[in-house]
């Protein structure tokens, strides 16, 4: 499948809504602990709302105590909201892909569980076929020295996290978990893709 090489060249998806002259795109994506996501995708340019929730199990509007246990089936997600008239979901892929550690199966550092598991739940076929191309691409270039483990399946559903985990590094910057573990990824978002920054 062709796709354009280099950031903020746009692929655009074929179902999208019309808001306000914007036409906007969602991407629902797990890669650890969502408070580290959502702080990363909430400094990218054309990224309008990002929502921590929970996808991927079988319970119905699971707890956060219960996606904690590893029983429900849920992984730790972000609903990331976007104009694709700035930022492709290609592009949302590339910083995905880079600022956590998709080698490590149902694990980021020291959060250990499927509920931490790198996954993309895909929207549309032509975001599976983006996500798997792009799995393919970065295996073939050893982006990282170990094989690409993100799990690629259809959104379910999406059930948003408890209002204190909303725009949770925003709010915490101090906490130890937030200067200790996000705060590098902050980092490393800002030395890769810093032009693409608000």
């Amino acid at each position: 499948m062709p796709l354009q090489s280099g950031f903020l060249q746009q692929t655009q998806p074929k179902r999208a809504a019309i808001v306000n002259e914007k036409s906007m795109g969602v991407a629902t994506l797990g890669g650890g602990c969502f408070w580290c996501l959502e702080a990363v995708f909430q400094r990218l340019e054309g990224v309008e709302e990002v929502v921590s929730g929970y996808s991927g199990g079988e319970s119905t509007n699971p707890s956060y105590e219960e996606v904690c246990g590893g029983l429900s089936g849920h992984a730790e997600v972000c609903r990331v909201v976007y104009d694709t008239n700035t930022i492709s979901f290609q592009n949302i892929l590339e910083v995905f892909w880079k600022t956590h550690d998709p080698t490590t199966l149902n694990r980021q550092g020291n959060d250990v569980g499927p509920q931490y598991r790198s996954v993309i739940f895909y929207h549309d076929k032509e975001q599976k076929e983006i996500a798997e191309f792009l799995k393919e691409k970065y295996d073939e270039i050893a982006l990282w020295p170990k094989p690409i483990v993100t799990e690629i399946s259809p959104l379910t559903e999406f059930y948003p996290a408890e209002t204190y985990h909303q725009n949770y590094y925003n709010q915490n910057a101090t906490q130890p978990y937030c200067n200790f573990i996000i705060r590098p990824k902050l980092e490393k978002l800002n030395q890769e893709f810093g032009e693409k920054l608000k």
